[in-house]
């Protein structure tokens, strides 16, 4: 099998970050969630995995590479505009030929993988098999009619649905959906919909089968969707100190510090990841904080949010919390008089003072 990992898309819903970075390359404990795809893939045996990118291409290349550090080879598939999933599968037909493949949205996380579900795919060849998970509003979703071993119907973001069964964003496909994304045409969205080609599977008499995801999933599109999926993988780990901590510094929980980092005078509550060169003096780190490399917290608390590389934070009286905060970001309090708030922030930047 081939694999197909989306990551264009122009991430409107974590602007401004998204103005300058890859929305895929937004660090979950440390890592880009981009990678935990690829390492899913490669977690199942398929080592030859192609990408679809578009305005961040470059800067999703140079941070992937030829795929050599997963044991994968990468090929890039240039999309034009965000033209929907099904244009995507449409595009990579040269690349994925009558091969069978997992295609995997590039924001995606999974709990528990997909190796058992690409053994099954194997085993019995349907023409699709789709991941699908119940949750609240299923109205905001592509959602699952099924009977049995057998999905029988696709409705993308019902306004009355039928079940609570949502379109997880990881799909098996057989050569079949080829000639599916060639006959639909496109939504109202003018996007080529993979509901719609996925019904037309279904409208074709072809076996497309549901799997409900044993285990969380998370679409990482969303501020509080990334907290949360930082805050679910950090619980996850395992203590591990390679840097250096003072005897005045106290560390409680399940706490990650990489080579390089210095830590003094300081409470660090895990579970916290903390990257290689950063620096934490007379500082709280409070659970579910994700620190970068080279970061910088000073005489400041924060807790359940992530903070990228090369940031510094200084000398605040509140604490940060639930706070996403990219790189090289600079926050700390001005000791000029009268009291006053000043900003310099790009478009569609959000802050919450209280």
């Amino acid at each position: 099998m081939k694999g197909l990992i989306l990551s264009g898309g122009k991430g409107t819903r974590l602007r401004p970050l998204t103005f300058t970075s890859a929305k895929q390359l937004v660090p979950v404990a440390n890592k880009p969630v981009l990678f935990y795809g690829i390492e899913t893939l490669a977690a199942a045996g398929i080592r030859d995995i192609g990408i679809v990118v578009g305005d961040t291409r470059d800067e999703i290349e140079s941070a992937v590479g030829d795929g050599a550090r997963w044991n994968v080879t990468i090929t890039y598939i240039p999309q034009d505009a965000p033209r929907g999933l099904a244009h995507a599968v449409l595009i990579s037909e040269p690349f994925l030929g009558k091969d069978p493949f997992v295609m995997y949205l590039g924001d995606n996380l999974l709990a528990k993988g997909i190796v058992p579900l690409v053994k099954e795919f194997e085993a019995t060849k349907p023409a699709a098999q789709i991941l699908l998970t119940p949750v609240p509003q299923p109205e905001q979703y592509g959602v699952a009619e099924i009977d049995g071993e057998q999905v029988i119907r696709l409705v993308e973001k019902p306004k009355q649905p039928k079940s609570n069964l949502a379109l997880v964003g990881v799909y098996m496909f057989g050569p079949e959906v080829f000639d599916s994304v060639k006959r639909i045409k496109p939504s109202f969205r003018n996007e080529l919909e993979i509901t719609d080609a996925i019904q037309d599977l279904i409208d074709r008499k072809l076996v497309v089968r549901p799997h409900i995801v044993d285990g969380w999933w998370k679409d990482t599109g969303r501020l509080e969707d990334i907290l949360e999926a930082n805050r679910l993988i950090l619980d996850q780990l395992d203590t591990q100190i390679d840097g250096d901590v003072d005897t005045s510094s106290r560390i409680e929980g399940k706490v990650v510090i990489e080579a390089g980092a210095v830590i003094s005078n300081s409470v660090i509550r895990g579970p916290v990841i903390i990257g290689a060169n950063a620096t934490i003096r007379d500082a709280y780190i409070g659970p579910f904080t994700a620190i970068m490399s080279a970061v910088e917290v000073l005489g400041s608390e924060i807790e359940h949010s992530i903070v990228m590389e090369g940031s510094r934070i200084t000398g605040l009286a509140d604490r940060v919390t639930d706070s996403l905060i990219g790189r090289n970001v600079k926050i700390n309090r001005q000791p000029a008089k009268p009291a006053a708030l000043r900003f310099m922030l790009g478009d569609r930047s959000e802050v919450g003072i209280s």
